[in-house]
């Protein structure tokens, strides 16, 4: 499986973004893709994900704001991203679960600020 992340830059607080994660490859191996991030000096967290069943769950700081959707015929997986904070400042990346290994796509700077 291979995944390509994409969608990150700069954005004012208050702003949006959408990321996109185009997965290739296996994909019908893939029971869920996630999102997390990395902030500096941070470690990396889970920010939303989506199961292969079309179940989501989100991060407790992203909820409401935050909204995770795939398309089956592009097999890309997007985060909506809404109401962006400074603290949203982090290198984003997707991941696909499959069994027995996790696959991660490169990562994509999202920034908020003024």
């Amino acid at each position: 499986v291979q995944l390509q992340a994409s969608g990150g830059g700069l954005v004012q607080p208050g702003g949006s973004l959408r990321l996109s994660c185009a997965a290739s490859g296996r994909i019908f191996s893939i029971n869920a893709v996630g999102w997390y991030r990395q902030a500096p000096g941070k470690q990396r967290e889970l920010v939303a994900v989506i199961t292969s069943g079309g179940s989501t769950n989100y991060a407790d700081s992203v909820k409401g704001r935050f909204t995770i959707s795939r398309d089956n015929v592009k097999n890309t997986v997007y985060l909506q991203m809404n109401s962006l904070k400074p603290e949203d400042t982090a290198v984003y990346y997707c991941n696909a679960v499959t069994v027995p290994v996790d696959y991660w796509g490169q990562g994509t700077q999202v920034t908020v600020s003024s």
